[in-house]
């Protein structure tokens, strides 16, 4: 699970904690002191444990020292400060143990779904899906680094208000019919457009439309809204297969514009088996039997199922059942306080139908295994090496198992907080308290434009808005960047760096370069920023080879691939062949401490996908990807590597740079963002 070194610490501390205190830690931390001169490791236990053994922490720590005294691969251990236990690696060791130990393996074992893109299918993917699916698509590999068996889903919402949208923009807008739409679409695939941004163009077309005319129009026109949406939901009737036809098309084209970002996914599971499969109908008998649900009898939400958020109590109408169910008064005291709650969450409306939140509880109930009924299955989209599913009535006999997981983490922006969290109460409302427990709301800031950027993509920007530092965008008013051409932008510029850079290479190949720079990219700037942070999107700054950028820490590969190739040899060489001897002089003296602390940060890689997981925070890895690159530049420039005369201490540096291309290339690998040849 951790490096050797590792490993044996966190397995003496065990072994001190049981005999010494009778004390078992599932969890034991290890941390990386503020300098270099005060250790290389840094333990927090003693202030875990000092409530427990009602001592001061610096005295456990005492004690904890004198146990650990000698132990293989350790120089030296002391008490700092408060209560922290200091630990000094044998550096000799240490770097042939990092050297050797280029693959670590977690085995955590857990089966896990993650949900992530869900974009409507309405229209074209924009530059805030994509924070949303680089996000979800680099935990996933991180969890899948940590050994866990990981399940992709991405909900497609295909009956849900926006797909209606433009459906009713394509039958009262345009005045077609079922069969003009598909003759629509034949032609717009003959012509080589996009159906995405036909939609996107007309979504926003519909959402001006609503807004004009007068209150007697924008009220025949919200009629017309319900009624399509309504028909969407029954399903079986021209309107719903105009939907079907129109998003199943869109959805095809969301999931080529993400596998240009190197994004798959599993299984698609759809709306529209959710509520033609009753999904529903078995969640809502689940939640009455055990009372998760109350139907209200007075107050705004007259008629009206629903659950008290959480936490909040059961108050009036519910209380007033519950009584009547028990044959019980209520005292007349009691009259205030049992009133309706205003603030209780509707799940199914007094016309009968099923709110948002509704339906998701019965999706989660079967991602969890606990509905009782499964979807139909059919393979949907083609990759390279496998298959993605979708969810259908009937479908394939034989097909993947889906569902079931031990564990949920839903990539969904932070306005859908509560709508989450009610999810999360009703679980725990039908006693599926572990479940609960293990269901992550993986939520994100949204992603704006800098003005500078807007200006780049043709918008008109207004001089006040020039000098704010974001400006919003709005797909409902046609203002944003699609992601496809956000992606083509990049390409387009990272083409004409390397065209400058690299002109003896090949067209195609000079392609596929500015190709990875350009993913590179928008990858790390949309990983770098902790997710409740809010991005305002530069080209300029994205695509910048100085700084903490994508291009920055790609670089920093190419120059060490440089320096293996102008030495006749290979990172892999060098790794293999490394041995310490005659390295201890070097590593101890004063001027090696930058190598040391190259070794040492290469060294944090299992550590740092235990933090990414346990915190769900992809920002520490794109951030320790970039302070690896920055410190091997940093050594670059210090150490004359080819040129070094002595041969015992060449092979230390030449060993460092192949650790740190190495531990790069995985860093990399994991935010999904490849190392390019040349740049």
């Amino acid at each position: 699970m951790y490096l050797k070194q590792q490993r044996i610490l966190l397995e003496r501390l065990r072994s001190i904690l049981k005999t010494k205190y009778d004390i078992e830690l599932a969890n034991l931390a290890i941390e990386q002191p503020p300098e270099i001169r005060f250790g290389d490791y840094a333990l927090p236990v003693a202030f875990e444990l000092a409530k427990r053994l009602r001592k001061a922490p610096r005295k456990i720590a005492e004690e904890l020292v004198a146990e650990l005294a000698t132990l293989e691969g350790f120089k030296s251990f002391e008490v700092a400060g408060a209560g922290y236990i200091n630990a000094h690696l044998d550096r000799s060791a240490a770097v042939v143990v990092f050297a050797e130990e280029g693959t670590v393996v977690l085995t955590s074992g857990l089966h896990v779904l993650v949900e992530h893109t869900s974009i409507n299918p309405n229209k074209a993917a924009h530059v805030g899906h994509l924070r949303n699916a680089i996000l979800g698509d680099t935990f996933v590999r991180l969890l899948r680094a940590a050994g866990q068996k990981v399940d992709v889903q991405n909900y497609i919402d295909n009956t849900g208000v926006q797909v209606a949208d433009v459906v009713v923009g394509l039958e009262h807008l345009e005045q077609l019919s079922y069969s003009e739409v598909k003759g629509l679409l034949a032609v717009l695939n003959e012509r080589g457009e996009r159906v995405d941004y036909y939609c996107w163009d007309l979504y926003a077309r519909v959402s001006a439309w609503y807004d004009q005319g007068s209150p007697e129009e924008k009220q025949t026109k919200k009629q017309i809204r319900l009624a399509t949406l309504h028909q969407l939901e029954e399903g079986s009737n021209e309107t719903s297969e105009i939907a079907k036809i129109l998003s199943t098309a869109v959805l095809r084209r969301h999931l080529e514009t993400m596998l240009r970002l190197d994004i798959e996914y599993d299984f698609l599971p759809r709306e529209s088996e959710i509520l033609r499969l009753k999904f529903w109908e078995l969640a809502f008998e689940q939640l009455k039997t055990r009372g998760v649900l109350y139907h209200e009898t007075e107050g705004k939400n007259k008629g009206c199922w629903v659950m008290k958020r959480a936490g909040g109590s059961r108050t009036g109408g519910e209380r007033r059942a519950r009584a009547e169910e028990n044959r019980q008064e209520l005292p007349e005291h009691d009259d205030a306080e049992t009133g309706p709650d205003e603030d209780a969450k509707v799940i199914v409306r007094s016309n009968g139908t099923v709110t948002y939140v509704g339906k998701d509880i019965a999706y989660h109930l079967w991602k969890f295994g606990l509905l009782g009924r499964d979807f139909g299955y059919r393979p949907f989209f083609k990759y390279p090496d496998r298959e993605c599913w979708i969810s259908d009535e009937t479908g394939e006999k034989e097909h993947p198992l889906f569902g079931g997981a031990q564990a949920i983490y839903n990539v969904i922006d932070s306005r859908q907080s509560d709508p989450q969290s009610n999810v999360i109460e009703a679980l725990r409302g039908l006693g599926y308290t572990a479940e609960a427990d293990r269901y992550t709301h993986f939520s994100y800031e949204m992603v704006a434009l800098t003005p500078r950027c807007a200006v780049e993509l043709g918008y008109e920007v207004a001089e006040a808005d020039l000098r704010r530092a974001f400006i919003e965008v709005s797909g409902r008013k046609g203002f944003g960047v699609k992601a496809d051409d956000l992606l083509d932008k990049l390409i387009e510029a990272a083409q004409k760096e390397v065209d400058s850079r690299q002109p003896e290479r090949g067209e195609d190949e000079r392609n596929q370069i500015a190709k990875e720079i350009a993913i590179g990219a928008v990858r790390y700037f949309m990983l770098k920023y902790t997710r409740n942070s809010v991005i305002a999107f530069d080209f300029k700054d994205a695509l910048s080879f100085e700084g903490e950028t994508g291009p920055y820490v790609q670089y920093a590969v190419v120059r060490a691939r440089n320096i293996f190739r102008k030495a006749g040899t290979t990172a892999e060489e060098v790794l293999a062949d490394f041995s310490a001897s005659g390295a201890d002089a070097y590593l101890a003296a004063e001027d090696a401490e930058d190598i040391w602390s190259l070794w040492l940060r290469a060294s944090k890689r299992t550590l740092l996908v235990e933090q990414c997981i346990t915190t769900a925070e992809p920002a520490y890895l794109a951030k320790h990807a970039f302070q690896l690159a920055q410190d091997f530049n940093n050594f670059y420039h210090r150490h004359h590597i080819l040129t070094e005369e002595d041969a015992a201490k060449k092979k230390l540096l030449l060993a460092t740079a192949a650790v740190a291309q190495r531990e790069l290339i995985q860093a990399l690998a994991w935010l999904g963002i490849t190392a390019p040849e040349a740049m």
